[in-house]
């Protein structure tokens, strides 16, 4: 293995702390900017007028739950080498409503993306998100926006015993709307226990934007601490990893802009502003090419020849070969935990790895020294899609798409291979730091 166990234990403990803290697609956001902010990354603000400066190092977030951060070179800059992940899991939203039933308050929910319903029971949880108050600082009517966390095990969606359902093992339907509301109280709301948390007003509370969380912390398993469980691997641990690799990277001899991109609203299909599909990677690309000077025209021609030669990888989670159901699996080509990094393929372009880009990334990892692995779907079985092909819309660059191994994708409590963190590291540090770009169509240097 390219790390050390010293180092692997550095990455595992980092990513434990960052998935932990990271408990709505805000709070991803706001880890980010206090690891991007100690690596003297300054904040700059989409309201504003940029002023970029060779060797600057700058991030800008958009709706406080996406964020793009690049690192300019130190000079003339001739392409972008780029990763992309998400902020977001799947969870259940709750709704400014409660209901009082039978002696407990409930949190009314609704589904936010494709999660396994079952292995939310049974688990204590909380709510946190972002709360709309009553800016009382400024002249006439204001509104700001504050991350909050009730930060205890608040709430639980209970079972109904086997003895009024007993032919539970024989499967169940979950309804959202009836079996999957949480109990979190006998006497308060969630705005009652907010404002006492936040000593405000509750007229103050003006809204909520509120995720369930699962309160269960990231922990090692396996004979030798080989696996690692914890919510919301997907995909806060590529999320993590890619980020470090793109701070830890050395650069200084490249003449590409770095780019590390983190967009929410990914299990939803990211339609949104601040999703994959928006406008906001084009926005700040061609901010950082109008930064450069020149007339109209020529900032458009360069900007075709840079995002031409450049490459960007999605980097969002594969499916391991499940154990105890390996036929869901292409069993012809299995993936496995702990088996290296995984480049993704499917023919109907649910990712964007073509044979030239697919090829591109296994030369970075060979010079990394890391191992590759291919993950297709059954040709009968139908899989899930990412962000790359979506952002490709709005951002007309040579893609790949990557990822961990995982098992257990979309529930409460997912499992992935320790060792792959250390894989990802490398072969992303070794993209950051390397001359990797286009010369002519589907002829590649790197070096």
């Amino acid at each position: 293995m390219p790390n050390d166990d010293m180092k692997n234990d550095e990455l595992i403990k980092g990513m434990f702390s960052f998935i932990d803290k990271s408990v709505s697609p805000f709070h991803s956001v706001a880890c980010a900017e206090e690891l991007l902010l100690s690596e003297g990354f300054i904040k700059l603000s989409e309201m504003d007028e940029w002023n970029i400066e060779i060797r600057g190092k700058y991030y800008v977030t958009r709706n406080g739950s996406s964020i793009i951060a690049f690192a300019m070179p130190g000079s003339d800059f001739t392409h972008y080498s780029m990763t992309a992940c998400h902020s977001d899991s799947p969870s259940f939203k709750v709704k400014n409503v409660y209901k009082e039933n039978d002696g407990y308050i409930q949190a009314l929910v609704e589904k936010y993306g494709g999660m396994i319903l079952s292995t939310w029971l049974d688990r204590p949880l909380s709510v946190a998100g972002r709360a709309v108050l009553r800016d009382n600082s400024c002249d006439g009517a204001g509104i700001v926006s504050k991350n909050v966390n009730i930060d205890y095990d608040y709430m639980v969606i209970p079972n109904l015993a086997i003895h009024f359902n007993r032919e539970i093992n024989d499967g169940y339907k979950y309804n959202p709307e009836k079996d999957m509301r949480p109990v979190y109280s006998s006497s308060e709301s969630i705005t009652d226990t907010l404002s006492r948390q936040l000593d405000i007003s509750k007229e103050d509370i003006l809204n909520l934007e509120l995720y369930l969380y699962c309160r269960q912390k990231a922990c090692l398993v396996g004979a030798r601490k080989e696996f690692y469980m914890s919510p919301r691997i997907d995909d806060l641990s590529a999320a993590y990893v890619s980020l470090r690799a793109f701070l830890d990277a050395d650069s200084d001899m490249s003449t590409a802009v770095n780019v590390w991109c983190m967009f929410d609203n990914e299990e939803v299909g990211s339609g949104t502003m601040q999703g994959a599909m928006s406008s906001f990677a084009a926005d700040v690309l061609y901010r950082i090419e109008h930064s450069v000077g020149g007339d109209l025209f020529s900032v458009r021609e360069s900007s075709i020849r840079r995002r031409q030669r450049s490459l960007l990888l999605s980097v969002d989670n594969a499916h391991a070969i499940h154990p105890n159901i390996p036929e869901k699996s292409d069993m012809n080509n299995p993936v496995r935990l702990n088996g290296g990094i995984v480049v993704k393929y499917n023919a109907n372009q649910k990712y964007t790895t073509n044979g030239v880009t697919g090829a591109v990334f296994e030369m970075i990892c060979n010079k990394a020294d890391v191992p590759v692995q291919r993950f297709y779907n059954r040709a009968d079985v139908p899989g899930g899609s990412t962000l790359g092909n979506l952002l490709s819309r709005q951002v007309s660059i040579p893609m790949a798409d990557i990822g961990l191994t995982q098992l257990a994708m979309h529930s409460a409590v997912e499992t992935a291979g320790c060792r792959d963190l250390a894989y990802m590291y490398d072969g992303l540090k070794c993209f950051y730091q390397s001359r990797v770009w286009q010369v002519e169509d589907g002829r590649w240097t790197i070096s």
